[in-house]
Order: structure tokens, then sequence, then C-alpha cells
């Protein structure tokens, strides 16, 4: 399982665009998203990096400090 920090994410669209970014990468990909803290925890298969970009790529790029749960 991924953690990703999200500055950039702010409101309940956000949430919907990155769920939409992280499930075209990884249709089987478990989402959890939590606006208060600005996180999202990414159960994939696929490597970190290829979600990282598929995030960035929707206009949130994890922050840097963003690491494994």
């Amino acid at each position: 399982m991924y953690r990703f920090n999200l500055p950039d994410m702010s409101c309940g669209h956000c949430v919907a665009a990155i769920t939409e970014a992280l499930k075209e990468a990884d249709a089987l990909a478990g989402v959890q998203i939590d606006l208060a803290t600005k996180t999202a925890q990414v159960d994939s298969t696929l490597p970190r990096d290829r979600l990282a970009a598929a995030l960035a790529e929707a206009g949130y790029p994890p922050a840097p400090d963003a690491g494994a749960a």
C-alpha cells in the first residue's frame, strides 16, 4: 500500500478527479482518500512512480515526502 500527500487537494471535485486518475492507472486499485489530511492511500500492484505520475498528470502531484503506508 502506498500513501501520497496531496497538498493541492482541496474539495470533493479534487477527490473525484484523484480517484478517477488512480482508477485509470489501475482499475483494480483500492483507493482511500482523506480530504481533511490531504492524503490518499492506494493498494495497487503498480509501481509507486507510475501512480505518482498518474496523479501529477491529473494536476495533483504528490508532495516529495510521501511514503509507503
